[in-house]
């Protein structure tokens, strides 16, 4: 089986959130195919940032590198992409999100070849995942958090999470909310908490202090740029457990969190950080490291494969914010029922891509 071709286009794509009838913005995705001698065919998809620059790389530059490689072979392929997207050093940016949308699709394919799911070809550690809800946005107001955490835990989730360090509100706001919140729903309900690295260190141990008793299961991100002198000062000062890695979580940036004691839960996200080769160097760090594994994101339907796949695996993200395209993308996509997302028993990552949608909302490519 050898590679023979790889398709590229970018995609705009809608955010609806509950309670708000027109999409509260857009955003563009890459999407990706590559194609074997022998008509299979793997998809991948990226995010967000430059699309049509990384759209371009996959099949201007990436392409040529690759084709006639076979695609299980991936060290000799990621061998040939480092040459194109990094001369020396650790590649960011387009670059990274280009190698990451290639290594999705091949990992597509390995498994579609070889009659296993992703999660299986990782080994296999179960068939299912428990779902953490991302829905706190500060686009509600305290008393919409609390409706809607009632409405998901109604809908048997058990485990959601809120955005906090969310422009134009300052912590003391962020700590009565989350305050508000925990009152409402009780103790038994896991809250975690998702800063986007927004706060500077200083307003992150003032937040930390404000909530210390609100059983808080984990702050992502939550310092600018995730710098680590900041994340060691700020674990020093909390007893909440620290998270990162969604979008730099490459293998070296986790070496970097873990060697200097920085975080307590790795969140790689195979559609930012290289692919599931490099979401799977994460988890073996993890696991060296006696740390559980999560994500985080918005890659839902892939990240599904790397937490079930590894034995530290712990929870799977479901996102208001990319939950509805996800759903529509995918015509088969699995809904979380009682708290979890159940593996397609289909191969490779068991997804049947929307192409209606996929031409209605093509931009580029």
């Amino acid at each position: 089986m050898k590679i023979k071709d790889i398709r590229a286009s970018v995609h705009r794509l809608p955010i609806y959130l509950p309670k708000f009838e027109e999409p509260t913005e857009h955003r563009h995705h890459v999407f990706c195919e590559v194609e074997t001698d022998e008509g299979h065919v793997g998809f991948g998809m990226t995010a967000r940032f430059l699309t049509r620059a990384v759209a371009s790389a996959l099949t201007d530059d990436l392409l040529p590198a690759v084709r006639d490689l076979d695609p299980r072979d991936l060290e000799a392929v990621h061998e040939r992409v480092g040459r194109v997207v990094s001369e020396r050093g650790i590649m960011t940016g387009a670059n990274l999100a280009a190698a990451s949308c290639l290594d999705l699709a091949l990992w597509d394919l390995a498994g579609k070849a070889a009659g296993r799911t992703v999660a299986q070809l990782l080994g296999g550690y179960r068939d299912s995942a428990s779902v953490y809800m991302t829905y706190g946005f500060g686009n509600y107001d305290r008393d919409q958090l609390v409706d809607l955490a009632r409405e998901l835990i109604d809908g048997g989730h058990r485990r959601l999470k809120m955005l906090v360090g969310v422009p134009g509100l300052g912590w003391p706001e962020d700590a009565a909310r989350v305050r508000h919140v925990r009152g409402a729903i009780g103790d038994d309900i896991t809250l975690a908490l998702d800063a986007n690295e927004g706060y500077s260190v200083n307003d992150a141990v003032r937040l930390c202090r404000a909530i210390d008793d609100c059983n808080v299961a984990w702050l992502e991100d939550p310092v600018r740029n995730n710098d680590i002198r900041d994340l060691q000062h700020l674990r020093r000062h909390t007893a909440i457990p620290l998270a990162a890695g969604q979008m730099d979580g490459h293998s070296s940036r986790f070496r970097q969190y873990l060697e200097n004691d920085a975080i307590d839960i790795l969140l790689p996200n195979p559609m930012f950080n290289g692919g599931m080769t490099e979401t799977r160097r994460v988890a073996y760090l993890a696991q060296i490291y006696e740390k559980p594994l999560s994500d985080a994101g918005g890659a839902t339907y892939f990240s599904l494969h790397h937490v079930a796949g590894f034995r530290n695996g712990t929870h799977v993200e479901c996102h208001f914010k990319s939950q509805f395209m996800e759903e529509n993308l995918f015509v088969d996509a699995p809904k979380p029922r009682d708290g979890r997302l159940r593996v397609p028993d289909a191969p490779g990552f068991g997804l049947t891509v929307n192409r209606d949608l996929l031409r209605d909302t093509r931009v580029a490519g």
